[in-house]
């Protein structure tokens, strides 16, 4: 996105933009970058061919308004984080039973989608090192902020959150849970991710399985060996 507040092309556009500002991460032993899927793992996998360093998913939900499903009220991550959003519940009237089916509802889909998109195959550990938390863009921003809190389970040296457009307000709440929040735009006016993206079709479960799949880039030799993560 330039200065004149155009939108990105797509997906990769919007990748590549934001490698440009996280080159102090390239090669890197001790980075890895974790996309949010669906949409945020096309940009996170142009981020990590661009810097050179490994790709995983880090699967996440949002707990949608039962009657405005865009709406969120929360969002569900691996590990049991769940965040509840008590304002906007107590603002709609939501009742509790309500809040617990969509929770439900959302844990499982989260389930279906980490064994989708893993075969079998466990999480890279996160501990002792820079996490690049992507997605390719934030809204309320509860889905990103329940992937922090997973990822800080396996007490990483850094949580750095990378999006390419945002609104300000939610780029500075999250900074009080991530160690950075990288988004390179914040327009004012706000509506939805998708209207910054001249192109931004639905990504399938088969895009990010083969996104996930694709080969290794060249690394440099510094760049150590991964271990799988044992939770």
């Amino acid at each position: 996105m330039g200065p004149a507040g155009e939108r990105y092309a797509d997906r990769v556009a919007a990748g590549q933009a934001l490698a440009a500002a996280l080159t102090r991460y390239a090669h890197r032993a001790d980075a890895i970058v974790l996309g949010l899927p669906r949409g945020g793992v096309p940009v996170a996998a142009e981020v990590a061919r661009a810097l050179g360093l490994p790709l995983d998913v880090l699967c996440v939900r949002k707990l949608g308004v039962p009657w405005q499903e865009e709406l969120a009220m929360g969002a569900v991550a691996p590990g049991g984080v769940t965040i509840l959003d008590r304002a906007i519940i107590q603002a709609g009237g939501i009742p509790e039973a309500a809040v617990t089916r969509v929770i439900a509802q959302e844990t499982r889909e989260l389930t279906r989608r980490e064994q989708a998109y893993r075969a079998g195959r466990p999480p890279l550990d996160c501990g002792g090192r820079t996490v690049l938390l992507v997605d390719d863009g934030l809204a309320t921003g509860a889905t990103m902020r329940a992937a922090i809190r997973a990822v800080r389970r396996d007490d990483p040296a850094a949580v750095i959150v990378a999006v390419p457009v945002a609104p300000a307000s939610t780029c500075a709440a999250l900074q009080d849970e991530a160690d950075t929040c990288l988004c390179l735009a914040t327009p004012a006016a706000f509506a939805a991710v998708g209207e910054w993206y001249a192109h931004f079709p639905q990504v399938s479960d088969a895009e990010v399985v083969a996104a996930l799949a694709a080969p290794p880039v060249a690394s440099r030799g510094d760049v150590a060996p991964l271990t799988p993560s044992p939770r």
